[in-house]
């Protein structure tokens, strides 16, 4: 089979089942911490951005009030985040617990740990072909 080289088809065919198969087992990393991606993702979020809404949260991860409703009950009684009134007892902010912290902490080491571990059997050249595509890779996303 002839491969086009910087062909956007052509490459867009061989990243995106790696991209997926790299995604997948980044999350099987936090299984045993008794938290999903989606969950880590907003905690992330809430980290990021002390005393969000439930409202914003579901606007910023594109998700219906409701659902976005359901899954910070689920982390509210894992005690990962808490609710609290602002001054003008109007806005009800979002934040992370100590427990919430600390999930954060371990799937980032965690996740780190797999990524280096896998790196270190690269040769070098290969690591440096990553490194490189880095860049690239981040202005795939754009500004989302």
């Amino acid at each position: 089979m002839i491969r086009v080289v910087n062909d956007p088809m052509t490459t867009a065919n061989r990243l995106r089942p790696v991209i997926l198969r790299l995604a997948r087992e980044l999350r099987r990393e936090i299984h045993s911490l008794g938290v999903t991606s989606g969950q880590v993702s907003l905690l992330a979020a809430i980290k990021h951005n002390p005393g969000i809404t439930a409202t914003e949260l579901a606007e910023r991860e594109r998700v219906s009030a409701p659902g976005m409703s359901g899954h910070l009950v689920r982390m509210e009684t894992a005690k990962l985040i808490e609710r609290t009134r602002a001054s003008d007892r109007r806005r009800i902010g979002l934040s992370l617990t100590p427990a919430g912290d600390k999930v954060l902490k371990s799937v980032r080491q965690r996740r780190t740990a797999w990524l280096v571990g896998r790196l270190e059997r690269l040769e070098p050249e290969e690591r440096e072909a990553v490194e490189g595509s880095i860049d690239a890779l981040e202005k795939l996303l754009g500004d989302e």
